[in-house]
């Protein structure tokens, strides 16, 4: 590669300042701050900057310098002598309809433009990492009794307090704290959710100001805006605390498991339990009973509280270090590239790059349907000795082998991007197979946020982005297809079964001859042998046995006895625990060849329901209360249980017998036993391709109702 091709490959990826260890920034100015670790001490820096934006035609500004870039599309770059002439200025064009590029973030704006990055030269813990968790007798600041009994602070220099006392006091001495240990990365599980809004509503009722900023100022709120993983969006509101990062590792989760799909919850407890983060001695208490317990024992709360802070911070270096990576190249800071889209993050790197090189930004094509991946289910039912084989980054494979780009990408950033993120994916998938316990999990979860960031290369060229290009992706899919049917094509040649297709892995029985894990490596490799050139494909993973039910809806189950659950069509996180429980139970039978023995359990499980001997917690649901369940009919419905709740929020609910709900924490025996009997009738539904025929005896409807009047309703909604 020449010397001019490589530095432009450099600062494409990491921005053309070298500056390292940028921590935070203030950009309230056209003087920004910038807050600097060396070691153990922080620096602070001034650089002038210039807000900015870039139009298609010319606007003439005043208090602003106006250049024509190269190029067409959005050419006329403009920068201004103040952010408040910044904010008139795009609030004039937004009324007048005129469409710029002009991020609203004024750190975004500050780091396209001088090429900073964060966190460059930096580990992730040499950053100050600082984790919060609140308890309180309340599960809501509205209510006119909350009160904060206790904070728990631990960092990752050996901090930790459970800081107790008067709610002003409390509230003093966490401002001692924040100046004391002056943290980086501000940590919690669910802290914009609960933690940080709670202890605001506290601090206005008390009069004592949250001064957590650098410069002493209090968390800010932010608008309320939508997350996005997985192909679908949460919304959430943001709080931004000056000179810091606030990371949400509840979010971290779930982008940690999209693929996965491995938690049976995101909560801070059960996941940490999952990755084994959880100690022997970890406390666990009744979080309804908070208020009781601080007065019975606020040592065993206290002991509660800093488990939650420890397992918050080993969370975070599991979940969190793609971020943490991407931050070393995105320019956003570290909170705001963990809250953002992995397309936007692409989005951005092009953007700087061309604006650094003093091009236009193009014209976005028409955005318009693009043919997805092939998927298809071959074989259903209970399938032994399983393996999957995957195509290492196929739709990026593709893309790099043929030369797939975008038509609007004249300076030629996309691919080299792609293959440089590709490599470090490949690199970081390499160091999870050579380690073992956290820092495999660690490598783990980096490699994959890698794929899922390389992956939306594709998904970037069909959506509404700059350098978008429609054509090309679909130029992308339709090779992804024949590449995945020469697969199939190859595996059943070679005497494999095949059993399910999903864009770019498949599922199948191997040949008798293929047996252990040494010879299912080569025999995937053979296969791998016989396709084009750029095409990689791995040994993805071997199971005992493998449910199949219908596309993307499967158990598989391990040689250890390890099962992963896919698709909502056999378990969903907001079904009810008595569900999940009959599911693992009837799946047990059906594996061990006593698919009759249904019978008893479904009936012996109905009974309980008729007769009230199943617990609260066994039917209750964790529900989050949306726009939709806060009007109408579905608020008629829930009125009471959702009157001290606000949306966003995640609550329990249980349908009384008049049809109404109630939070789990005021049961009153008062349960719908006819809905829970027609909940478990749709749970058992979800299994009869694996039942058969014999379905309707083993599991009769309570209702005495024909079984395909409820086929396609796989679950109730509680505000139905």
């Amino acid at each position: 590669m020449a010397t001019e091709d490589a530095a432009n490959l450099n600062s494409a990826l990491f921005g053309s300042d070298s500056r390292e260890g940028v921590v935070g920034c203030d950009t309230s100015g056209v003087v920004a701050r910038v807050y600097r670790r060396v070691g153990d001490e922080l620096l602070t820096e001034t650089v002038e900057w210039r807000p900015w934006l870039a139009a298609a035609a010319r606007q003439s500004f005043p208090n602003a310098r106006e250049v024509r870039l190269e190029g067409e599309g959005y050419c006329w770059h403009s920068t201004f002598d103040s952010t408040a002439a910044f904010h008139e200025a795009r609030e004039a064009l937004r009324q007048r309809q005129v469409d710029v590029v002009a991020p609203g973030s004024l750190d975004r704006q500050f780091l396209m433009q001088t090429g900073i990055t964060f966190f460059k030269g930096m580990a992730f813990d040499d950053v100050r990492r600082m984790q919060v968790d609140i308890e309180t007798n309340t599960l809501s600041s509205a209510n006119p009794d909350a009160l904060v009994l206790m904070v728990a602070v631990s960092d990752n220099r050996g901090f930790r307090e459970a800081v107790s006392g008067s709610e002003a006091e409390i509230l003093l001495r966490l401002n001692e704290i924040m100046l004391e240990r002056d943290p980086d990365v501000i940590e919690g599980h669910n802290i914009f959710g609960f933690d940080l809004p709670y202890l605001a509503a506290r601090s206005q009722a008390c009069g004592v100001p949250m001064t957590w900023g650098r410069d002493g100022s209090a968390p800010r709120a932010g608008s309320r805006r939508n997350l996005p993983f997985g192909g679908i969006t949460r919304p959430f509101t943001p709080v931004y605390i000056q000179g810091r990062n606030v990371i949400d590792t509840l979010f971290g989760v779930q982008r940690y498991d999209v693929g996965r799909g491995e938690f049976t919850s995101h909560g801070l407890k059960e996941v940490a339990a999952q990755l084994g983060l959880s100690g022997p001695d970890r406390v666990y208490v009744d979080r309804r009973q908070m208020d009781r317990l601080w007065k019975d024992d606020p040592g065993l709360v206290r002991a509660y509280a800093l488990d939650d802070v420890r397992e918050t911070g080993e969370l975070a270096r599991i979940v969190m270090p793609a971020d943490f990576f991407v931050s070393q190249m995105a320019p956003d800071s570290y909170q705001a590239n963990a809250c953002g889209g992995t397309g936007e993050k692409i989005n951005l790197l092009l953007l700087r790059e061309y604006l650094r090189r003093g091009h236009a930004i193009p014209n976005p094509s028409p955005p318009r349907a693009v043919a997805g991946g092939y998927t298809e289910v071959r074989r259903t039912g209970l399938i032994e000795r399983v393996v999957k084989c995957d195509v290492e980054s196929l739709y990026p494979s593709l893309m790099l082998s043929r030369g797939i780009a975008p038509a609007s990408d004249t300076l030629g950033v996309f691919l080299p991007l792609l293959k440089e993120l590709t490599a470090r994916r490949l690199e970081a998938k390499a160091r999870k197979n050579e380690s073992a316990g956290t820092e495999r999990a660690t490598w783990d979860g980096l490699q994959a946020s890698f794929k899922i960031l390389i992956n939306s290369f594709y998904g970037y060229l069909g959506a509404s982005f700059y350098f978008n290009d429609p054509d090309a992706a679909e130029r992308v899919t339709a090779g992804g297809q024949e590449i995945v049917l020469r697969i199939v094509s190859e595996l059943e040649r070679t005497g494999s079964a095949v059993i399910e297709v999903d864009t770019d892995g498949v599922y199948f029985q191997p040949p008798e001859s293929v047996r252990t894990p040494e010879e299912e490596e080569r025999y995937v490799e053979s296969i791998s042998a016989s396709m084009p050139e750029g095409i990689h494909i791995a040994h993805d993973g071997r199971w005992k046995v493998m449910l199949s039910l219908r596309v993307k809806n499967y158990i598989l189950v391990g040689y250890e006895g390890q099962r992963i659950y896919r698709g909502a069509a056999l378990r969903s996180r907001a079904d009810e625990p008595f569900g999940h429980a009959f599911i693992g139970k009837a799946v047990d039978l059906i594996i061990g060849g006593r698919t009759g023995d249904i019978r008893d359990l479904y009936l012996g499980l109905m009974k309980d329901i008729d007769q009230g001997r199943l617990n609260v917690e066994d039917f209750s649901r964790r529900t989050r209360v949306t726009a939709k369940s806060l009007e109408g009919r579905s608020l008629q419905r829930a009125a009471g249980a959702l009157s001290s709740v606000e949306q966003g929020d995640y609550v329990r609910l249980y349908r009384r017998g008049d049809g109404t709900l109630a939070l789990m924490e005021d049961y009153a025996g008062d349960e719908d036993r006819e809905h829970l009997k027609d909940k478990l009738y749709k749970f058992a539904l979800r299994l009869s391709p694996l039942i058969g025929e014999t379905f309707e005896q083993l599991c009769p409807n309570p209702r005495g109702r024909v079984r395909k009047e409820l086929a396609g309703q796989q679950s109730l909604d509680l505000f139905e």
